[in-house]
């Protein structure tokens, strides 16, 4: 049973994901910070850094964004984005000129020290899809592991022959009729077409009109309708939260979307004492956590990456030492694939293992990681051990973190 529980204050909501009374992941939403990740902005550049093939742009939101060259160019897949394009051949001057507007999507919220990262390349989800405009290809959820289901769902999108639009099926389009498909992407062509028209009317009063102010295009909304949209289609049972405004937001959201599941009001303060949440919630708080067979995993984020480190602990084991190693190194890789999830770490992940002899126990490792990872929602990438026998990774934030 999945469930949404939403814990309100008067400074932040809190929200946790939990899989049969387990959390699986927690976030939470200040009160006083407005979060633009996904938001779609008609903005102004005021800065080019040619040396850093990068511009400033403002959206109106007190810092300048940040605009690179590989989120101005068209993504050639939504694979590879353009990790493989040669981007010295391009010139940041060619794209945008001070003073110019430019339609952007934030794809990475802003911090104390730094403005939000910011793509001319514009992601728009429905229900079943995501559209991405002024590309064209179709790819699939790696989480439809069915190859019969993939390529229907694949054939639908492709038989409609739409251009200009790549198109992304998403995971809750799974056993989703083709009707129900279809409908999904014509009304998110229709919401990027109501935001071109906005920009359009600015930005035909470009010449005469230089001091325009930016404007914000489409608001993605706030992090719990993300999180239902995300998992509603997913078999998502229950959603209980204790402020009845929220509640209220909810039954409107879940109406409008249709989204079967138990909406409940919880009036009391206490709600995130429901499966002992708050002992669970301390638990990924922590640097250190121990491990059932004695051994302990430590976390530590920097602003580069997050390092984890694994620690035998008390565990000695009885039997030799390199199945006492591997013993720990299993045990601690489960438990990192869960961590990870649960505080939304996103970046880049190295990962300490105690050191392994064989080349086949780092395997097992890797493997074993790979197929933890894939209860994940958001994009994972293993890359594997370093010649240092450190394990790298990527992930995808869910949700920016303040």
């Amino acid at each position: 049973m999945k469930e949404i529980i939403v814990s309100c204050t008067k400074d932040k909501n809190t929200i946790v994901v939990v899989e049969d009374g387990n959390l699986i992941e927690k976030y939470e939403e200040y009160n006083e910070l407005q979060g633009l990740e996904g938001n779609i902005y008609l903005g102004k550049i005021t800065n080019i850094l040619p040396g850093m093939q990068a511009a400033f742009v403002d959206i109106g939101n007190g810092k300048n964004a940040f605009l690179h060259i590989k989120d101005i160019i068209p993504k050639k897949s939504n694979q590879t984005g353009n990790k493989n394009e040669d981007l010295n051949k391009y010139n940041i001057k060619d794209y945008v000129k001070v003073g110019m507007p430019v339609i952007v999507q934030v794809k990475k919220d802003k911090t104390d020290k730094k403005g939000a990262k910011v793509s001319t390349n514009l992601n728009i989800p429905g229900k079943f899809i995501v559209i991405i405009p002024n590309s064209e290809f179709v790819t699939i959820s790696q989480k439809i592991e069915d190859n019969n289901e993939a390529s229907r769902l694949s054939n639908i999108v492709k038989d409609l022959n739409i251009k200009n639009y790549g198109i992304i099926i998403r995971t809750s389009a799974r056993n989703i009729s083709k009707q129900d498909i279809v409908k999904d992407i014509k009304e998110v062509i229709k919401i990027y077409e109501n935001i071109k028209e906005q920009a359009d009317r600015v930005v035909s009063n470009y010449e005469n009109n230089k001091d325009f102010k930016s404007i914000l295009l489409y608001d993605r909304g706030n992090l719990i309708t993300k999180l239902i949209l995300d998992i509603g289609y997913q078999g998502l049972d229950n959603i209980i939260v204790n402020n009845k405004d929220i509640y209220n937001d909810i039954s409107i959201y879940l109406e409008k979307m249709n989204i079967k599941a138990n909406l409940t009001l919880l009036e009391k303060n206490d709600i995130l004492d429901i499966y002992n949440l708050k002992k669970q919630i301390e638990k990924i708080s922590n640097r250190k956590i121990w491990l059932k067979c004695g051994g302990f995993i430590t976390i530590d984020k920097t602003e580069a990456l997050t390092a984890i480190d694994v620690n035998t602990g008390k565990f000695t084991g009885k039997e030799n030492i390199q199945q006492t190693v591997l013993k720990v190194n299993s045990e601690a890789t489960i438990e990192i694939a869960k961590q990870i999830r649960a505080r939304d770490i996103g970046g880049i992940i190295i990962i300490d293992y105690i050191d392994m002899d064989l080349k086949e126990d780092e395997e097992i490792i890797q493997k074993l990681l790979i197929e933890n990872v894939k209860k994940d929602r958001t994009k994972t990438q293993v890359i594997g051990f370093t010649k240092l026998h450190l394990l790298e990774m990527t992930r995808k934030h869910v949700c920016s973190e303040k």
